[in-house]
């Protein structure tokens, strides 16, 4: 009860927020701009991204190294399932975002994969001809409604993030993820508490494969690893933001955000 009674305030406050801050693109555009965003806690930063480096190398890598070899057909099939999970937090988002007939989309899409595709291991919608799927998460909600990205921030074992966007994940807890909700809130008789954390560990093993050779090649080719890590996770934010087209050439884009918001 307590829980989604600090949901419905929180709900409340960002309708506020919507109906007072100006939606115009330009100034979203310039509130999430990579030099706009300030580097307050760096010294803490660097602290943390060093542990996440240190951890990377011990477990990550190594781990994402294996994964790699796996055949093609059974990791696009793991990177489906993950990506229809993450339509639980993407739907409510639409629905912020004024976007309903996103909202109604992407329900149709989880739909259809989580019963015709098994549980979201084939994209059937995308056979069907559903619309490319882009993401969305509270972070994004807060800031297509005016709130600023505030300081930059490295999350132990989670990476790159800022403050609205650390705090919106909050959101996630309190209701926000059907799939958290069902899992470690109720823990059903048919999902536990393992099942959430799983695919969130997961989803990090995913990433980081599909993201190998670029992640080695940014590191190697970096006079600052961390400043780089820095400037392309904030570019994509503020394109993930504005919904744009626009492709970062040194990562797989589609995939930056996963394993921070969900």
């Amino acid at each position: 009860m307590f829980r989604k009674l600090v949901l419905i305030i929180t709900l409340i406050f960002v309708s506020a927020l919507n109906a007072n801050a100006g939606s115009d693109g330009e100034l979203i555009l310039k509130k999430n701009q990579p030099a706009e965003v300030k580097d307050c806690f760096e010294s803490l930063n660097r602290a943390t991204f060093s542990f996440n480096q240190a951890l990377d190398g011990v477990l990550f890598q190594p781990v994402a190294s294996a994964y790699r070899i796996l055949p093609s057909p059974l990791k696009t099939g793991v990177s489906n399932s993950l990506e229809n999970l993450s339509t639980l937090v993407t739907i409510p988002n639409n629905i912020l975002q004024g976007e309903l007939k996103k909202a109604g989309v992407n329900s149709g899409r989880f739909i259809i994969n989580t019963t015709v595709g098994i549980l979201g291991f084939i994209d059937v919608a995308q056979h069907l001809g559903f619309p490319e799927y882009e993401k969305e998460d509270y972070g994004q909600s807060l800031a297509t409604m005016g709130v600023g990205p505030g300081c930059y921030l490295v999350l132990p074992v989670l990476g790159p993030s800022t403050v609205r966007d650390a705090t919106a994940s909050v959101a996630n807890l309190i209701g926000g993820d059907a799939w958290y909700n069902v899992t470690v809130t109720n823990d059903t008789q048919h999902f536990s508490d393992f099942d959430y954390y799983a695919s969130r560990v997961t989803s990090g093993i995913d990433f980081r494969a599909k993201n190998y050779d670029a992640i080695e090649n940014l590191e190697k080719n970096s006079i600052d690893f961390y400043a780089s890590v820095k400037s392309l996770y904030l570019q994509d934010r503020q394109q993930k933001i504005l919904n744009t087209n626009k492709i970062i050439e040194t990562q797989d884009d589609s995939d930056w955000e996963e394993i921070e918001t969900q």
